[in-house]
């Protein structure tokens, strides 16, 4: 389990809050979004969206997600130059190619519903475990890094505003979960298993397949976008 803490987490912080102040916004269900930030790479705000959750006929909101992406990915996604929207919003072969695309990645969440990080811990490990379960891709190495990401979360408590990063470097297996909680300093933490890494994409960015139907249509709309020009 790799942790970090002090001065070179706290950084990440500060240099969210540069972005914000030096860039323009985009609102997320009344939640700021830098549309640029800088992480290795520049990096655009493409996608957006929400969890959510209809009960007892009232829609309960979980979590606001940006995500972000090198320009360049368009270069990877050729194939699809000219398709409109609906027609790359319904094709997961398309998020597949997104999700594999040798560029610099991150998915930021921001909570809107309070909950334990217990709570959040169960959710990943559920969707991963599955996944990785139907792909027939989970071993031991794969339960154990797993279990330490849910040991990074276990303690945590998540108010709202409190934020999760997850940042993909370009041509790497690893991801890096940043927590930012209010009054605490950030915390850190490295998964290093390529199975688990790719599967904690999939859940935000494939397609039909991901968790959050908002994202993947403003996904979907920003690089039909892009990919016209």
């Amino acid at each position: 389990m790799v942790l970090y803490s002090g001065c070179q987490v706290v950084e990440f912080y500060w240099l969210w809050i540069r972005d914000i102040l030096a860039s323009e916004t985009v609102l997320v269900d009344e939640i700021s979004y830098p549309s640029k930030i800088t992480t290795n790479k520049p990096l655009s705000l493409l996608g957006h969206g929400i969890t959510d959750m209809e009960i007892h006929f009232l829609q309960v909101k979980f979590y606001s997600i940006g995500v972000y992406l090198e320009p360049e990915v368009v270069n990877h996604l050729q194939q699809w130059k000219g398709k409109p929207a609906k027609e790359l919003e319904d094709n997961d072969d398309f998020f597949d190619a997104l999700i594999s695309s040798p560029v610099e990645k991150a998915i930021r969440l921001v909570v809107i519903k309070e909950i334990k990080g217990a709570q959040y811990g169960v959710q990943i490990e559920t969707a991963v475990r599955d996944r990785l379960a139907a792909d027939d891709k989970y071993e031991d190495e794969e339960e154990e890094a797993l279990e330490k990401v849910i040991e990074f979360f276990q303690s945590k408590y998540f108010k709202k505003h409190s934020v999760i990063t997850y940042h993909f470097p370009a041509n790497s297996p690893t991801a890096e979960i940043v927590v930012s909680l209010e009054g605490k300093e950030d915390s850190k933490y490295v998964i290093e298993n390529a199975n688990v890494v790719e599967t904690i994409k999939k859940w935000y960015l494939a397609g039909s397949r991901a968790i959050s139907p908002s994202t993947i249509s403003s996904l979907a709309n920003h690089l039909s976008e892009e990919l016209s020009k």
